[in-house]
Protein backbone atom coordinates (compact mmCIF):
# COMPACT_ATOMS: atom_id res chain seq x y z
CA UNK A 1 0.00 0.00 0.00
CA UNK A 2 1.41 3.35 -0.95
CA UNK A 3 2.24 5.79 1.79
CA UNK A 4 -0.37 8.46 2.25
CA UNK A 5 -3.20 6.48 0.63
CA UNK A 6 -6.50 6.42 2.57
CA UNK A 7 -6.89 3.51 4.98
CA UNK A 8 -9.81 1.09 4.44
CA UNK A 9 -12.71 2.09 6.60
CA UNK A 10 -11.08 5.41 7.43
CA UNK A 11 -12.68 8.83 7.00
CA UNK A 12 -13.51 9.67 3.42
CA UNK A 13 -12.01 12.79 1.93
CA UNK A 14 -14.51 15.31 0.53
CA UNK A 15 -14.83 15.49 -3.23
CA UNK A 16 -13.68 19.08 -3.25
CA UNK A 17 -12.70 21.96 -1.00
CA UNK A 18 -15.54 23.31 1.18
CA UNK A 19 -17.21 26.43 -0.09
CA UNK A 20 -16.09 29.52 1.87
CA UNK A 21 -18.82 30.63 4.29
CA UNK A 22 -18.47 34.21 3.09
CA UNK A 23 -19.47 33.23 -0.43
CA UNK A 24 -22.54 31.37 0.81
CA UNK A 25 -23.61 34.41 2.82
CA UNK A 26 -23.20 36.71 -0.18
CA UNK A 27 -25.37 34.34 -2.20
CA UNK A 28 -28.07 34.57 0.45
CA UNK A 29 -27.84 38.36 0.49
CA UNK A 30 -28.27 38.53 -3.29
CA UNK A 31 -31.08 35.96 -3.20
CA UNK A 32 -33.07 37.94 -0.62
CA UNK A 33 -32.43 41.17 -2.50
CA UNK A 34 -33.58 39.61 -5.79
CA UNK A 35 -36.78 38.26 -4.19
CA UNK A 36 -37.60 41.67 -2.69
CA UNK A 37 -36.82 43.46 -5.96
CA UNK A 38 -38.97 41.15 -8.10
CA UNK A 39 -41.89 41.30 -5.65
CA UNK A 40 -41.70 45.11 -5.55
CA UNK A 41 -41.43 45.63 -9.31
CA UNK A 42 -44.17 43.12 -10.23
CA UNK A 43 -46.56 44.48 -7.59
CA UNK A 44 -46.07 48.03 -8.90
CA UNK A 45 -46.67 46.97 -12.50
CA UNK A 46 -49.94 45.28 -11.51
CA UNK A 47 -51.08 48.20 -9.36
CA UNK A 48 -50.37 50.82 -12.03
CA UNK A 49 -52.23 48.73 -14.62
CA UNK A 50 -55.33 48.07 -12.50
CA UNK A 51 -55.80 50.97 -10.07
CA UNK A 52 -56.62 54.62 -10.63
CA UNK A 53 -54.81 57.31 -8.64
CA UNK A 54 -56.47 58.35 -5.38
CA UNK A 55 -59.37 55.92 -5.84
CA UNK A 56 -58.80 53.41 -3.04
CA UNK A 57 -59.93 49.82 -3.23
CA UNK A 58 -60.94 48.48 0.16
CA UNK A 59 -59.71 44.97 0.88
CA UNK A 60 -60.44 45.06 4.60
CA UNK A 61 -62.45 48.19 5.22
CA UNK A 62 -60.74 50.42 7.73
CA UNK A 63 -57.68 48.15 8.02
CA UNK A 64 -56.11 47.62 4.59
CA UNK A 65 -56.70 49.60 1.39
CA UNK A 66 -55.05 49.64 -2.03
CA UNK A 67 -54.45 53.27 -2.91
CA UNK A 68 -52.25 54.20 -5.88
CA UNK A 69 -50.19 57.32 -5.21
CA UNK A 70 -46.97 58.84 -6.56
CA UNK A 71 -44.22 59.83 -4.16
CA UNK A 72 -41.30 62.10 -5.07
CA UNK A 73 -39.75 61.79 -1.60
CA UNK A 74 -38.35 58.99 0.53
CA UNK A 75 -40.14 56.06 2.14
CA UNK A 76 -43.60 56.84 3.51
CA UNK A 77 -43.72 60.16 1.58
CA UNK A 78 -40.98 61.76 3.69
CA UNK A 79 -39.08 64.61 2.03
CA UNK A 80 -41.44 65.15 -0.87
CA UNK A 81 -39.79 67.11 -3.67
CA UNK A 82 -36.21 65.98 -2.93
CA UNK A 83 -36.19 63.20 -5.53
CA UNK A 84 -32.65 63.79 -6.82
CA UNK A 85 -31.24 63.78 -3.28
CA UNK A 86 -32.92 60.48 -2.39
CA UNK A 87 -31.83 58.98 -5.70
CA UNK A 88 -28.21 59.75 -4.84
CA UNK A 89 -28.69 58.33 -1.34
CA UNK A 90 -30.18 55.10 -2.75
CA UNK A 91 -27.22 54.67 -5.12
CA UNK A 92 -24.82 55.26 -2.23
CA UNK A 93 -26.61 52.68 -0.06
CA UNK A 94 -26.45 50.06 -2.81
CA UNK A 95 -22.73 50.64 -3.38
CA UNK A 96 -22.05 50.50 0.37
CA UNK A 97 -23.91 47.21 0.79
CA UNK A 98 -22.14 45.59 -2.17
CA UNK A 99 -18.73 46.69 -0.85
CA UNK A 100 -19.59 45.51 2.67
CA UNK A 101 -20.65 42.08 1.38
CA UNK A 102 -16.99 41.19 0.74
CA UNK A 103 -16.52 40.54 4.47
CA UNK A 104 -19.98 39.09 5.14
CA UNK A 105 -20.01 35.80 7.08
CA UNK A 106 -23.15 36.30 9.17
CA UNK A 107 -26.46 34.75 8.13
CA UNK A 108 -28.65 37.30 9.99
CA UNK A 109 -26.69 40.17 8.46
CA UNK A 110 -27.04 38.60 5.01
CA UNK A 111 -30.84 38.64 5.36
CA UNK A 112 -30.77 42.17 6.77
CA UNK A 113 -28.60 43.61 4.02
CA UNK A 114 -30.60 41.69 1.41
CA UNK A 115 -33.80 43.40 2.56
CA UNK A 116 -32.12 46.81 2.44
CA UNK A 117 -30.50 46.18 -0.94
CA UNK A 118 -33.68 44.87 -2.58
CA UNK A 119 -35.78 47.70 -1.17
CA UNK A 120 -33.32 50.39 -2.22
CA UNK A 121 -33.03 48.89 -5.73
CA UNK A 122 -36.81 48.67 -6.10
CA UNK A 123 -37.45 52.32 -5.34
CA UNK A 124 -34.35 53.39 -7.32
CA UNK A 125 -35.82 51.71 -10.41
CA UNK A 126 -38.88 53.97 -10.12
CA UNK A 127 -36.69 57.06 -9.80
CA UNK A 128 -34.71 56.10 -12.91
CA UNK A 129 -37.52 54.92 -15.19
CA UNK A 130 -40.77 56.65 -14.23
CA UNK A 131 -42.05 60.15 -14.97
CA UNK A 132 -41.19 62.98 -14.80
CA UNK A 133 -37.66 61.90 -15.83
CA UNK A 134 -34.43 60.08 -15.10
CA UNK A 135 -33.25 60.54 -11.48
CA UNK A 136 -36.50 62.47 -10.84
CA UNK A 137 -39.08 59.71 -11.22
CA UNK A 138 -41.88 59.34 -8.69
CA UNK A 139 -42.06 56.16 -6.63
CA UNK A 140 -45.27 54.13 -6.82
CA UNK A 141 -46.90 53.60 -3.41
CA UNK A 142 -50.06 51.54 -2.99
CA UNK A 143 -50.43 49.95 0.48
CA UNK A 144 -52.47 51.99 2.95
CA UNK A 145 -53.01 51.24 6.63
CA UNK A 146 -54.95 53.33 9.16
CA UNK A 147 -53.08 56.42 10.37
CA UNK A 148 -50.01 55.53 8.29
CA UNK A 149 -48.57 56.98 5.05
CA UNK A 150 -49.08 54.98 1.86
CA UNK A 151 -46.10 52.69 1.14
CA UNK A 152 -44.95 49.80 -1.05
CA UNK A 153 -43.12 46.46 -0.75
CA UNK A 154 -39.70 48.12 -1.01
CA UNK A 155 -40.52 50.56 1.82
CA UNK A 156 -41.64 47.77 4.14
CA UNK A 157 -38.47 45.75 3.46
CA UNK A 158 -36.27 48.79 4.08
CA UNK A 159 -37.98 49.37 7.43
CA UNK A 160 -37.69 45.67 8.39
CA UNK A 161 -34.02 45.64 7.36
CA UNK A 162 -33.31 48.77 9.37
CA UNK A 163 -35.00 47.30 12.44
CA UNK A 164 -33.02 44.06 12.13
CA UNK A 165 -29.78 46.03 11.73
CA UNK A 166 -30.44 47.85 15.01
CA UNK A 167 -31.21 44.56 16.80
CA UNK A 168 -28.07 42.84 15.46
CA UNK A 169 -25.88 45.80 16.37
CA UNK A 170 -27.39 45.95 19.86
CA UNK A 171 -26.65 42.24 20.34
CA UNK A 172 -23.06 42.73 19.21
CA UNK A 173 -23.31 40.49 16.13
CA UNK A 174 -20.74 41.49 13.53
CA UNK A 175 -20.75 41.14 9.76
CA UNK A 176 -17.97 38.54 9.93
CA UNK A 177 -20.10 36.23 12.11
CA UNK A 178 -18.39 36.98 15.42
CA UNK A 179 -20.08 38.50 18.42
CA UNK A 180 -18.88 41.15 20.85
CA UNK A 181 -18.73 39.77 24.39
CA UNK A 182 -19.23 42.21 27.21
CA UNK A 183 -16.46 41.26 29.62
CA UNK A 184 -16.77 41.26 33.39
CA UNK A 185 -15.06 43.64 35.75
CA UNK A 186 -11.43 44.28 34.97
CA UNK A 187 -11.53 42.40 31.66
CA UNK A 188 -11.49 43.63 28.09
CA UNK A 189 -14.28 42.94 25.67
CA UNK A 190 -13.45 40.23 23.15
CA UNK A 191 -15.06 38.80 20.04
CA UNK A 192 -15.96 35.16 19.48
CA UNK A 193 -17.83 33.32 16.74
CA UNK A 194 -21.57 33.71 17.16
CA UNK A 195 -22.88 30.52 18.72
CA UNK A 196 -19.34 29.23 19.39
CA UNK A 197 -18.23 27.36 22.51
CA UNK A 198 -17.79 29.28 25.72
CA UNK A 199 -14.56 29.53 27.70
CA UNK A 200 -15.88 27.08 30.29
CA UNK A 201 -16.38 24.39 27.65
CA UNK A 202 -12.66 24.32 26.86
CA UNK A 203 -11.86 22.95 30.35
CA UNK A 204 -14.33 20.10 30.21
Amino acid sequence: MQEGSPQPGGPQQPDGPPQPPGRRRVGLLLGVAAAVYVADVISKIIVVATLKPDQPVWLISGLLDLNLTRNSGAAFSFGTGQTVVFTAIAIGVIIFILRTSRRLHSLPWAVTLGLLLGGAAGNLTDRLLRAPGVFRGDVVDWIQLPHWPVFNVADSCIVCGGFLAVVLAARGIRLDGTRDVRAGRGEDATAKPAGGPSAEDSHT
